[in-house]
């Protein structure tokens, strides 16, 4: 089991303006390779406007994981239910590559990472946004790991791309 609290900040770093607390159940006994899970997702976001809105994300994940050479990789499998508050429900498949590098440092175990998140709706639009990271994962006690990472987004609002970035600080605690 894992709680998932997460926190993105824009304008320059200056400014929250999403949050997210994840609750999770990971099963690892089928294989050394693969994972699979149950999630609930709560997510605040604040729009350009100023405005909050909640959206609940119940979701299952499956998550292969291996090793080339020496990087660590996993390849995820999400599929999510967004139940939204200000616009219509709907079913997204998102694929999460992620890359760790083999270098560690210190006694926290700072670990650099890259990853790439592809979001693909069942409804409408197929292709919606696609986000690149580029952080550091890092030990704070054996139960409870955390992320400082920076994205870049590209993603569709109203027939047009944009693009944005945001730095982001993740926290996990394993029960």
């Amino acid at each position: 089991m894992a709680v998932e609290e997460q926190l993105r900040f824009g304008n320059d770093a200056g400014h929250l303006y999403y949050h997210h607390t994840d609750l999770g159940f990971v099963y690892g006994g089928l294989a050394d390779w693969i994972d699979l899970g149950f999630n609930f997702k709560e997510i605040f976001l604040e729009d350009i406007h100023g405005r909050w809105s909640r959206e609940n994300r119940p979701h299952l994940n499956i998550t292969f994981k291996g090793r080339l050479g020496t990087l660590d990789w996993t390849d995820g499998s999400r599929f999510e239910y967004r139940d939204r508050e200000t616009e219509e429900d709907l079913w997204r498949y998102v694929n999460r590559l992620k890359v760790k590098l083999p270098w560690e440092f210190t006694r926290f175990k700072f670990r650099p990472y890259v990853a790439d998140f592809v979001f693909i709706n069942f409804e409408g639009r197929a292709f919606e946004q696609n986000r690149i990271f580029s952080g550091v994962s890092f030990e704070l006690t054996r139960d409870m790991e955390s992320e400082l990472y920076y994205f870049w987004q590209s993603a569709r609002f109203d027939d047009q791309w944009q693009d944005m970035s945001a730095l982001g600080l993740q926290l996990k605690i394993y029960f």
